[in-house]
């Protein structure tokens, strides 16, 4: 091989960055961390053939190094929607559905250890190569698509801390306040990044922290039955009375924003792309980490699940739980103690809202640099970005204060619409990881890459019964026939598209060397 074929993907890279060194990224230079290396890592990377086919060793210190974006990414599993969704599957169909929230977690992980690899193996996010890889139609397309989404979630997890702290203030504060409240932590997202990025993802881990001994205290003192938790995860069961709450427990695990979000939160580590074992090495220590964070957010939510299944299943009240009321049956349910059951739920819905709000801005900064490709002051974009959602949370929260019924079927429309974009985020994300002129060697494989379809086909085709479930039995009459005639018909289309463009990429290392 000639030493200009060696220099190539090195070239390939200097080119591609002075082309496009104006152009918005996730985090600059200065931002990452670095992953130092000493004079023993480069004994075992010898020792163990690094370079020549061998993979490096594993080191803890390094597994600490990269433990951060897989934890902010986990976020998205614990917002107030999806505790939501465990209450009222714990309400309603019992212990019964915890193979299924053990199995959706799963099916998450895949899909975020996919976005995981794109964004090491390419030095983009999903939004950029989005932007890159599709016509600019389609990318507005796409990008109007991912902020919907992001709003309906930001919605949801603003309403979640809303109540929090109106259950934490006895009432003292209306929703709207909340909401008011809530809209501040943008502010403090911007001050935490202006310590590091390690000093943020601290806070997310204090957070995260807060919710894991919150609901333990509460599955502590719910005495939960052993024997039926394990049947529950162990032995799979459905029926007619559960189906739709096991839709709903599939459908909310994956999140659009949070599949753009986490191919560009591993981009904060500092990775020479040229040698190839240091990009597997980032996707392992990556994939170790965003299993242990999963890991951590599936216990978080079996103690809500299993909770409300203790107390409610079988009972008048199942059907009538929601997040608003969920806090008071708790507490008639199980009393106060030491320290009322009504104030650890509180506690850790907020940790859980707060969290998921801020993470919500900060996908909302990615989705919109990556897509529309402008410069401009973090506190601005995080602004914009939070106003987005604020201001029709808090026209919500004025409408809807004083109406738990209606704050419910509201909710039930914001899932709708989370559900409508999954398809724009992970149609993209398969595509892309599965073209090697994009991914060159880490592209995924066959027998991964068939998984991963199986995987998105079986979520697009639960929301999508959903979707129908929901308009049937909201909506009737001659125009909402035609409606949703016209709107699957060009759904279904565009769909198609991204597939068919997805075979075709022209890949952006490509478009660089071109240039």
């Amino acid at each position: 091989m000639s030493r200009l074929e060696n220099d190539r993907p090195l070239l390939t890279e200097r080119i591609y960055k002075e082309l496009h060194e104006e152009e918005e990224t996730a985090y600059d230079e200065a931002e990452k961390v670095h992953i130092a290396r000493d004079e023993d890592d480069d004994e075992r990377d010898l020792e163990h053939g690094v370079g020549c086919g061998g993979a490096p060793p594993f080191s803890w210190r390094k597994l600490w190094l990269f433990t951060g974006p897989g934890f902010l990414m986990s976020i998205a599993f614990l917002d107030p929607g999806n505790l939501e969704g465990d209450l009222q599957a714990g309400a309603v169909a019992g212990y019964s559905l915890l193979w299924l929230l053990m199995w959706a977690t799963a099916m998450g992980l895949l899909v975020q250890l996919l976005s995981a690899r794109l964004g090491v193996a390419t030095g983009r996010h999903l939004a950029e190569l989005c932007r890159e890889e599709y016509p600019t139609w389609a990318g507005m397309v796409l990008w109007v698509m991912a902020e919907l989404a992001l709003i309906g979630s930001d919605i949801q997890e603003v309403i979640g801390s809303a109540i929090a702290i109106q259950i934490l203030t006895n009432g003292i504060f209306p929703l709207w306040a909340g909401v008011v409240i809530t809209a501040l932590d943008c502010f403090v997202f911007l001050f935490l990044e202006n310590y590091g990025i390690r000093k943020l993802e601290a806070v997310f881990a204090v957070l995260i922290g807060t919710m894991a001994v919150a609901f333990a205290w509460m599955f502590g003192q719910a005495k939960p039955s052993g024997s039926e938790l394990l049947v529950g995860i162990l032995v799979p069961k459905l029926s007619t009375r559960t189906i739709q709450k096991a839709v709903g427990v599939v459908g909310c695990i994956i999140m659009p924003h949070n599949v753009f979000l986490h191919s560009a939160l591993v981009q904060s580590r500092e990775v020479d792309k040229r040698q190839k074992h240091r990009v597997q090495e980032a996707i392992n220590y990556y994939t170790i980490e965003s299993t242990i964070a999963l890991a951590v957010s599936f216990m978080i939510n079996l103690f809500v699940t299993t909770v409300f299944a203790k107390g409610f299943y079988n009972t008048d009240l199942a059907d009538s739980i929601g997040l608003v009321n969920a806090g008071q049956y708790l507490q008639d349910k199980y009393g106060g103690g030491v320290f009322p059951i009504l104030y650890i739920w509180g506690i850790g819905l907020l940790a859980a809202g707060q969290s998921s709000t801020i993470t919500g801005t900060y996908a909302g900064q990615f989705i919109m640099g990556g897509f529309l490709n402008f410069k401009m002051k973090k506190w601005l974009r995080a602004l914009i970005t939070r106003s987005c959602a604020i201001v029709p949370t808090i026209i919500v929260a004025l409408v809807f204060d004083s109406s738990e019924a209606t704050l419910d079927v509201l909710n039930e429309w914001l899932n709708v619409l989370q559900s409508i974009q999954i398809p724009f985020a992970l149609i993209p994300l398969l595509c892309l990881v599965s073209k090697e002129q994009i991914m060159g060697s880490f592209k995924i494989g066959p027998l991964y890459q068939t998984v991963a379809w199986l995987v998105a086909a079986l979520v697009i085709m639960i929301n999508g019964y959903l979707l129908l479930e929901f308009f049937t039995s909201e909506v009737s009459g001659v125009v909402y026939t035609g409606f949703v005639s016209v709107f699957t018909a060009s759904y279904g289309a565009f769909i198609v598209y991204l597939i068919a463009r997805g075979i075709n990429f022209t890949p952006w290392r490509s478009k660089a060397e071109s240039s």
